[in-house]
């Protein structure tokens, strides 16, 4: 195992589940990106595999939805990652990059979304809530 391995199986077991989720777009985004780099370069076995790659990930992502709490946005989630691993499936057999640059947008999108989500301690729960919120919705909800 190299350093880099080892280091990046530290990071993930030390990692929370946000963190994680952060990871598996970052890996599929930069995958996507090396998708297009192949496809531009004639590279048909490399571009393939990179596709492959993003496909597994979008497999893990929807594969840890939680329907029964999530809702809406589960669903919504869910929809939108069957539609990027259909786009992504065209991209590889029509050797098209704009299907790949549409995924590699959405991806991106994501990736900046939860790079905005605040991990909140376990303790802190019951009050984070009324942070997010404006002053007078905190104070209504506590009359």
């Amino acid at each position: 195992m190299s350093w880099n391995d080892a280091y990046l199986e530290s990071k993930i077991y030390s990692a929370d589940p946000v963190e994680l989720v952060r990871m598996l777009y970052a890996a599929a985004l930069n995958s996507t990106r090396s998708a297009r780099e192949h496809l531009a370069a004639g590279q048909i076995a490399a571009r393939s595999a990179a596709i492959s790659k993003v496909l597994a990930i979008l497999g893990e992502l929807d594969g840890s939805l939680d329907h029964s709490v999530g809702g809406a946005v589960s669903q919504g989630l869910a929809e939108l990652y069957a539609y990027m691993r259909r786009r992504l499936c065209e991209a590889n057999l029509r050797q098209a990059d704009a299907p790949l640059a549409e995924t590699e947008s959405l991806l991106a999108t994501l990736l900046e979304a939860w790079q905005k989500v605040e991990v909140i301690p376990a303790a802190e729960t019951h009050w984070a809530p009324l942070e997010a919120v404006s002053e007078s919705a905190a104070q209504s909800w506590s009359a």
